[in-house]
């Protein structure tokens, strides 16, 4: 198992990076809290998860072992996969997770793009005795806003990444961009995305 990479942040997009260890580029998936803590950085160490299916081998990387260990928590939820995970961990913080699950938020959970309302009882159910165990303190992210043009482009880019459907992307994006005339982080444009489009 990979645990950890540690080294320069070749590249760095909101959804992915690609990580340059000792001259080997691993790509990894990355959520948006992760991103947030990255972004200005040139080097970092990531807390991983190796996923392995029969197609595929993927990377999922946080910069935070709480926020690894959450998804590990949600993947083991059947119905839920490394791609719900990821979405679910991009909208919503560990600690506004946790928050939910202990108050049992349906609504918030349900908030997250594709996820249903059985999908997120059960993510409550099977979830909230170990909640109940452990405290998280809130993952601080340093948000700086970026020019609106940017910001749509890499918030749309981002978001069909995820698998939202381009034209609904747009549309949301436009539609948030401008009841926020243009001051608003990428990081905040496409957690309020997901939650419309």
């Amino acid at each position: 198992m990979i645990t950890y990479l540690e080294g320069k942040l070749a590249v760095k997009e909101a959804t992915h990076v690609v990580m340059d260890v000792n001259g080997v580029g691993y790509e990894v998936k990355i959520t948006l809290n992760t991103f947030s803590t990255i972004k200005d950085l040139d080097s970092f160490k990531l807390h991983t998860h190796l996923h392995i299916k029969e197609d595929a081998h993927t990377l999922y990387g946080f910069s935070d072992p709480k926020e690894k260990s959450r998804f590990l928590d949600l993947i083991s939820i059947s119905g839920v996969g490394p791609a719900t995970g990821l979405m679910i961990l991009s909208s919503l913080s560990p600690e506004e997770l946790q928050n939910a699950i202990l108050n049992n938020d349906v609504s918030t959970i349900q908030s997250v793009k594709g996820i249903g309302g059985k999908t997120a009882q059960r993510v409550i159910l099977e979830l909230k005795d170990k909640m109940r165990k452990e405290d998280i303190p809130g993952i601080e992210s340093k948000l700086s806003p970026l020019t609106s043009n940017t910001v749509r482009s890499e918030a749309l880019s981002a978001l069909i990444t995820l698998g939202i459907n381009k034209n609904s992307a747009e549309k949301s994006v436009d539609t948030i961009l401008r009841s926020h005339q243009g001051e608003i982080t990428l990081e905040e444009l496409i957690k309020l995305a997901l939650k419309t489009a």
